[in-house]
């Protein structure tokens, strides 16, 4: 699995007017709605159920929400770019720019999680972010998420 599996140019995203955690949830949901043809609502409402199981901000600027919907047979996401960094309760208290949403298979298992790993790793890569930070033409960004790697070992 790579990112290109789960994630298609058109739920690429940059905003620079999103203010608050439950916005930026709103976006995600209506991204994904667009670009994978869900219920915006649907999307929204997984992902404030599961935002309020724990917070989804890993840190380094970095938020993995993430949530399961019906509707799809396969994990696919959508990514947004904030250009203004929100309060995201990550567990370093810094605030997020790079917001990756996975929306998975109500009966999805290890494809979720294995989608979860690939995106944490990726976005783990300094190197990645601030190619992602650099850059605010969607087309761009989803080239940069999506180039092919070296695969590592465990």
């Amino acid at each position: 699995m790579n990112v290109k599996d789960i994630l298609t140019p058109g739920a690429v995203k940059v905003v620079g007017h999103l203010t608050s955690k439950k916005r930026i949830l709103q976006e995600l949901a209506d991204l994904a709605g667009t670009a994978h043809g869900f219920s915006a609502a649907a999307c929204f409402d997984a992902l404030q159920d599961r935002e309020s199981l724990g917070p989804t901000g890993v840190g380094h600027g970095v938020a993995l929400p993430h949530a399961r919907i019906d509707g799809t047979d396969k994990v696919v996401g959508a990514f947004l770019r904030l250009e203004k960094p929100v309060d995201f309760d990550s567990v370093d208290r810094q605030p997020v720019d790079l917001v990756f949403a996975l929306f998975a298979p109500e009966n999805s298992g290890v494809d979720h999680l294995k989608a979860l790993a690939l995106v944490s790793r990726t976005l783990r890569d300094n190197a990645i972010c601030s190619k992602l930070r650099a850059n605010d033409d969607p087309s761009t960004l989803y080239a940069v998420l999506t180039e092919e790697r070296p695969s590592k070992a465990a």
